[in-house]
């Protein structure tokens, strides 16, 4: 819940900022100089990819949200079975023998979305992020693609979370 409310109230900045920085970048344009109109144009042009980045982001975070939902419902999350240091950290070595497994998984049934879920957690655990969030969108894409109106994304990256 935590993640949520912190995620809000940023999306909420971001959309503040946006109609402040946007709001400038009209009062430039309606200056109606050269330099000023150019100026206010690309001061336009920031909120406007702020934007996109921060819708894509949300249709992301909700179809990985509607997964973890499908997939607790079958009972078929991963149980947290990870070694932590004292502090609270994971531990790297089971991380890796975690992802290890489920990248095995993934490998025997490719194209089952809830194997690429679990996946992208075993990333993620390991904190491989950029892998962890492909992951994730190959599971959105295969889960979507069981539906015949809607079309699959890119196919994500099987290599080991350390580089190897």
């Amino acid at each position: 819940m935590r993640a949520k409310i912190t995620y809000v109230v940023t999306a909420a900045v971001l959309v503040f900022y946006f109609v402040l920085v946007g709001s400038r970048g009209v009062l430039l344009i309606k200056h109606g100089t050269l330099i000023t109109v150019t100026f206010g144009i690309a001061v336009l042009v920031l909120p406007a990819i702020g934007v996109w980045f921060l819708w894509k982001n949300t249709q992301f975070v909700r179809r990985a949200n509607a997964l973890a939902a499908e997939l607790d419902a079958e009972g078929g999350l991963p149980v947290d079975e990870l070694l932590r240091t004292p502090s609270g950290r994971i531990d790297r070595a089971s991380a890796d023998a975690v992802f290890e497994r489920r990248r095995e998984e993934t490998e025997d049934t490719p194209d089952d979305w809830r194997c690429w879920f679990r996946l992208a957690v075993a990333y993620q655990d390991a904190r491989d992020t950029p892998r962890a969030r492909k992951a994730m969108q190959r599971a959105i894409a295969l889960h979507r693609s069981t539906r015949p109106d809607e079309h699959p994304s890119p196919s994500g990256d099987l290599s080991s979370p350390s580089g190897v």
